[in-house]
């Protein structure tokens, strides 16, 4: 049974009726083929008719540290990043960060229905930290993307879990630089900022399968 918010959204965007069948995912690890037995606005009910494993989340938990960008820039990040398969979000101030203030009801809206849209079993969080040389002060196995930096991303299989730092669009300045020990590229290519964090998610998470 599923009611409340989740009910609202499931039977806005189904359009679901009684006697349809429909998928949902169980948290467990299982896509459930449901048939339907009642719809309301805030209420579904239904009966189980079959079950299948369901495993979409990595084994490497990729954390994307991404300077606070102009909110299209930023929610193209969390939706896309969220689809891809992002452990999470950290969305900092960096010196160059056009954008201010933290918006993380919206953050983590977008964060859930993308999650829901990709299958997900569970839904990244998104946190807020002040500053570049705050979040160093925490992130698990921090790797800064620079163009030009000496190491490719794409060869870096280890360590499993890590947090790639995403710059703003103006780049990182030199005092950021000088930070973050670790550094690596995506290539030659230029890249916008929401660019360069689904792109370095996807060649992380591709280097660790």
């Amino acid at each position: 049974m599923i009611e409340g918010g989740d009910a609202r959204h499931l039977a806005r965007s189904l359009r679901a009726r009684v006697g349809e069948e429909i998928e949902v995912i169980d948290p467990a690890g299982f896509m459930l083929t449901v048939r339907l037995d009642a719809v309301s606005p805030d209420h579904i009910e239904g009966a189980v008719i079959s079950e299948r494993p369901h495993q979409p989340e990595p084994a490497a938990k990729i954390t994307i540290a991404a300077a606070n960008l102009p909110a299209p820039a930023l929610e193209l990040v969390l939706s896309r990043c969220t689809e891809a398969g992002a452990f999470a979000f950290l969305i900092f101030q960096a010196d160059r960060s056009i954008a201010r203030g933290a918006k993380r009801e919206r953050w983590q809206t977008i964060c859930r229905e993308a999650a829901m849209l990709a299958g997900r079993l569970r839904v990244p969080g998104v946190d807020s930290i002040a500053s570049l040389q705050a979040l160093l002060e925490t992130a698990e196995n921090p790797v800064m993307l620079v163009r030009g930096a000496p190491h490719k991303l794409s060869r870096m299989a280890e360590p499993r879990d890590l947090t790639l730092l995403v710059g703003p669009e103006g780049g990182w300045s030199d005092r950021e630089v000088a930070l973050t020990q670790v550094k690596a590229n995506l290539g030659p290519r230029n890249m916008r900022a929401d660019t360069a964090a689904l792109v370095g998610l996807t060649v992380a998470l591709a280097a660790r399968e």
